[in-house]
């Protein structure tokens, strides 16, 4: 039987005064972090004293008594740290495989971006992704995709119009709408991108941006409609012209991406106090060898940051963007969110509470139950494959295609010519995009130069946006051989030569997470890179993260889509 309102007040109250009594010093808290040093990020000072802990709550500071007492002689403790935008899925593995990574860097709440799944699953990738983090001991906030697809252009699985996303907006856990990729249809007043920022408005909601070297009065135009922040800042000149017109700046230094750096000047008593740190993206590797949050603050204090800022920017300015009241700071009524380390240099960290309970001690982790995740849900995002079986033939061609060249160290590419031919001497290679949602048989054929793979194929089924299958090779026969492997696999990343697959990452959920743990994950994506580097593919880029990004048809210059190859800057395919 549902609780009644009366009933939902009784508790509360019963759950206040328990507080009060312990914050007035009547009663022993829960805990008390004993002789604490924390970083105060409302004096922005470092201060000590009694952290007492009811109810999941900080209660006190001051001296206290409690059930069980921590001594932090000697200790800092840090509020726990916030990613202000991520997506989950760029981990390649669940949300609960993700904590488990995250939590003993001292991250305890993330703000992700579902845009991924989406894109294969429509609302049912959101419904899924919310499902699979409920009640983990990482607290999962969420914005709402805003570009799906990312382009008109793209085949994806779902069209999302602001309808579709309307009703996730009463979701506790959803606190806007996600990065505005589609900043032109924004500054043109197109209908339906400004129809989702009205909508988003219209609940009370966040709309984060996505508007990189936006100029004069297009970002004008882009912040009057109704865009808060920005992570695609690479430079300080860009930054400061969207922060002295009000945006908030997200700090990015993930795996793709990496601009705390030239952003450093940024992390100053002028401009801290509107920036937040943020990963966008987080492969497994970089989880699992530089850590997440906590990497980000331990390299802008090398970088020359006063720590209690770092710390700051850490946790306590994105609660305050995304309206997280509760926390991002130690004080009373604040979430009991704790990061513990030994000293701001070294920044080892020690133990993670979240709530008041130790979650993380010297790195091990406490065991935690996964979420329940609808059986249809579970069934749907095992079966996103429909693709026929695929022969050489399908990925002959004998006109001239587009050559797509690539620029080491960057996703972005140039126009390199023509090509009727592969040419393995010249690294004139296949590249296709296999359409896989709908059984279409679209298949997009080009070419490129720059990738480096000297026998065999690489295919996988992580392509941005719309994740359609993308492969590489030098030979048809090979390249139709892998993409079927990707298929058998229900998703994954595969590389084939000599008539078998070599390695292979299975992604069985939505074709762009594992079942599998991190670890396990990241040994066979590894296995795989190493496999595809000795096939020939340039050292210089990551085979997998690089092709990923060649379908996505907004970066310059030309790019691969279902449709063949297409030149982002004329707007038209060539």
């Amino acid at each position: 039987m549902p609780e009644s309102y009366a009933g939902k007040i009784n508790r509360k109250l019963l759950k206040k005064q328990r507080i009060i009594a312990a914050a007035a010093g009547r009663e022993p808290a829960d805990l008390v972090l004993k002789n604490a040093t924390f970083v105060n990020v409302f004096s922005n000072e470092l201060s000590t004293m009694d952290i007492a802990v009811a109810e999941g709550l900080i209660v006190g500071m001051g001296s206290y008594q409690g059930r069980s007492e921590v001594d932090c002689t000697g200790k800092i403790v840090l509020p726990g740290f916030l990613d202000a935008h991520i997506h989950l899925e760029s981990s390649l593995v669940s949300p609960t495989e993700f904590v488990k990574a995250v939590l003993p860097h001292g991250t305890t709440t993330v703000v992700t971006d579902p845009h991924e799944i989406a894109n294969v699953m429509g609302t049912d990738g959101i419904e899924y992704m919310l499902q699979a983090t409920e009640d983990l001991p990482v607290d999962v906030r969420f914005m709402l995709p805003s570009c799906v697809p990312a382009t008109p252009l793209d085949e994806s699985g779902a069209i999302l119009d602001y309808r579709a996303i309307d009703s996730f907006y009463d979701h506790p856990r959803v606190q806007g709408l996600a990065e505005m990729m589609n900043f032109v249809g924004a500054i043109n007043g197109d209908e339906q991108t400004v129809e989702k920022i009205v909508a988003a408005q219209a609940h009370h909601k966040k709309i984060d941006g996505h508007a990189p070297d936006l100029q004069g009065n297009d970002l004008n135009a882009y912040i009057a409609a109704g865009v808060y922040s920005d992570h695609e800042c690479h430079d300080v000149k860009d930054a400061i012209a969207k922060l002295e017109r009000g945006q908030f700046i997200m700090i990015r230094e993930g795996t793709a991406a990496r601009n705390l750096e030239a952003l450093m000047p940024l992390l100053t008593g002028k401009y801290a106090d509107r920036c937040m740190f943020c990963t966008d993206d987080k492969h497994p590797n970089d989880l699992l060898e530089k850590g997440h949050i906590d990497y980000i603050v331990k390299k802008a204090i090398s970088l020359g940051a006063d720590p209690i800022t770092a710390v700051k920017v850490a946790c306590h300015n994105a609660a305050r963007y995304f309206l997280l009241n509760n926390r991002g700071g130690i004080s009373p009524g604040y979430l009991a969110d704790f990061v513990i380390i030994d000293n701001f240099q070294d920044f080892n960290i020690e133990q993670v509470y979240k709530k008041g309970v130790l979650m993380v001690d010297h790195g091990e982790i406490q065991d935690f139950p996964s979420p329940e995740i609808e059986p249809y849900l579970v069934e749907r995002a095992h079966k996103t494959f429909h693709v026929a079986a695929l022969t050489a033939e399908d990925f002959a061609e004998k006109r001239p295609r587009g050559i797509i060249g690539m620029v080491d160290g960057e996703i972005t590419t140039v126009d390199a010519g023509y090509s009727d031919r592969i040419d393995v001497e010249y690294d004139v290679l296949k590249i296709a995009v296999v359409e896989r949602h709908k059984n279409t048989h679209h298949i997009g054929i080009g070419y490129i130069q720059g990738y480096g793979l000297k026998s065999g194929a690489v295919a996988t089924s992580i392509s941005h946006d719309s994740h359609n299958i993308i492969v590489v090779g030098t030979n048809e026969t090979d390249m139709a051989a892998a993409v079927n492997r990707v298929v058998e696999l229900n998703g994954g990343i595969v590389v084939w030569d000599g008539g078998q697959s070599v390695a292979e990452v299975p992604l069985a959920i939505a074709g762009i997470m594992s079942d599998e743990p991190l670890v396990t994950v990241n040994e066979k994506l590894e296995t795989a890179k190493d496999a595809a580097h000795k096939l020939g593919v340039n050292p210089g880029i990551d085979p997998f993260m690089t092709l990923s990004f060649m379908a996505l048809p907004v970066i310059p210059s030309l790019r691969i889509t279902t449709r063949g190859v297409f030149d982002v800057t004329t707007q038209s395919y060539v």
